[in-house]
């Protein structure tokens, strides 16, 4: 949390308006945020909750999900820059939702006992081409 919206600060956290806030739980053991602290951790679809000796803790998700460090990474250790770097990771990126799938389909049908005698080899190969059947880099 950078920035607070009062100046009060407590040994047990930080309370936005100087006191701590009561939460009811419902009978479904649900929980509503209060809004200001909502907004202040910029909180989206998820949270993640976990115990801290005999506290519960939750903390926004921060995702990495999507490699877009380590593409960039490895573009630029490819010489790419500019311009160039730009177009490369936007194709790079837009391959890996269809790669993801294409695992999971694959995952799945494995499990059905469906997949082809292919080497792991090949059947990685497949997992990384393209619809045109290019082999994506």
């Amino acid at each position: 949390m950078n920035t607070l919206l009062t100046k009060e600060c407590h040994t047990e956290g930080i309370h936005m308006d100087g006191k701590p806030k009561i939460i009811s739980v419902s009978k479904g053991r649900q929980i509503t945020l209060p809004i200001q602290y909502y907004r202040e951790l910029g909180i989206h679809n998820e949270v993640e909750c976990f115990l801290r000796g005999d506290e519960i803790v939750i903390r926004p998700v921060r995702r990495g999900d999507d490699f877009s460090e380590e593409i960039l990474k490895d573009l630029i250790q490819q010489g790419y820059s500019g311009d160039e770097l730009l177009a490369e990771f936007q194709r790079l990126r837009s391959g890996i939702r269809p790669a993801v799938k294409r695992m999971l389909d694959e995952a799945h049908q494995v499990a059905q006992g469906l997949y082809s005698n292919s080497s792991p080899e090949e059947q990685v190969a497949d997992l990384f081409r393209d619809d045109k059947g290019k082999q994506e880099a």
